[in-house]
């Protein structure tokens, strides 16, 4: 066995990111505008406007995912020209936080490991993935949130929290996660063995080099049953 506890990312890693609700969001965009644009204009300016103020929530200054959430897309209906609302807009992206689809190899990883301590790690909403969790029946050692640490990965809070509750070292805890920026290199900064969940065949970022990767729980979970012994023989 390869680790002493284990981390993971939810979603994008255990159940489903927003990727189908986002396009109807870009649609109604793109209809109230009075220039046209391509959806993935729309997509991108949000995504670099809300990962602008992750990088500037902590601490103090800290503000929860729903509240960035709606404060990027009411800059993003602005930089457009858009006349939507941006409280209205989002209402899907909300609900989907509570109730994602959930991956069909998540429980039975989960159950293989179920003798370890196991970690949620997440920049969602306290409430919301405690909604989706309970949703689908997720069972772990301990959740753990931005907004218990004030800060969002790949800033070291969340890892450390983690670490702190299950009492080991970084050489001794596995996270798992589809963000390379996130959670590769946000626990591999750390010292923290990293696997790359990449569900969706992405490309391979240059910079920190994750210990493994994978395009399922499956794979994940052998790897993690391998033992070091063995991967030296």
């Amino acid at each position: 066995m390869r680790a002493k506890a284990i981390f993971l990312d939810f979603y994008g890693t255990l159940v489903h990111e927003d990727d189908d609700i986002l396009p109807p969001i870009y649609d109604q965009i793109r209809a109230s505008m009075e220039t046209s644009s391509e959806p993935g204009e729309i997509g991108q300016y949000w995504w670099k406007t809300l990962s602008g103020l992750f990088d500037a929530s902590f601490g103090d200054r800290f503000k929860p995912q729903r509240e960035l959430g709606l404060l990027s897309l009411a800059e993003t209906l602005a930089h457009f020209g858009s006349d939507c609302s941006a409280e209205q807009l989002i209402r899907g992206q909300f609900d989907h936080w509570m109730k994602p689809e959930l991956y069909e190899d998540t429980l039975p990883f989960l159950s293989t490991f179920r003798h370890l301590p196991t970690y949620i790690l997440s920049n969602i909403d306290t409430a919301d993935i405690a909604a989706a969790a309970m949703f689908h029946g997720i069972k772990v050692t301990d959740i753990i949130t931005s907004e218990d640490v004030r800060a969002y990965k790949p800033r070291p809070e969340l890892f450390l929290e983690g670490m702190k509750r299950c009492g080991l070292k970084p050489s001794e805890i596995v996270h798992i996660g589809d963000s390379y920026s996130s959670d590769v290199i946000g626990a591999g900064r750390l010292g923290i063995q990293t696997i790359w969940l990449n569900r969706l065949h992405k490309r391979q970022p240059q910079g920190h080099e994750p210990d493994y990767v994978c395009h399922d729980l499956k794979a994940a979970e052998r790897w993690l049953l391998q033992s070091k012994e063995d991967v030296a023989r």
